[in-house]
C-alpha cells in the first residue's frame, strides 16, 4: 500500500525542472505562460518593461547578479560566542 501511494506521488509531481539565473544580467523577465521561466538578459529596468510590454510578464531584479552589492546602510549582524 505505501508503495503504490509513492509510485502515484511521484508520477504526479511530473518532472521539474531547476530555475536558472544568469549572474551577468541585472533585470530579469518573468513570463508567465506555459513553464512559467525566467529570461535574464536585461540590463535596466526601462529595457525589461519594453519587452514585457502587451505580454503575460514581469521584470524582477535578478538576486544572483554577480556585481550585486549590499544596500547603503545594511549592518549585518554578527554571532559573539
Amino acid at each position: 500500500m505505501a508503495l503504490a501511494i509513492l509510485a502515484i506521488g511521484i508520477v504526479s509531481i511530473g518532472s521539474a525542472s531547476a530555475q536558472t539565473y544568469d549572474p551577468a544580467f541585472p533585470v530579469c523577465l518573468r513570463l508567465y505562460d506555459r513553464t512559467n521561466y525566467y529570461e535574464c538578459r536585461y540590463t535596466s529596468l526601462p529595457q525589461c518593461n519594453a519587452s514585457a510590454s502587451g505580454r503575460s510578464a514581469q521584470c524582477v531584479i535578478n538576486p544572483y547578479f554577480a556585481t550585486a552589492q549590499e544596500p547603503a546602510g545594511y549592518w549585518r549582524h554578527r554571532r559573539v560566542y
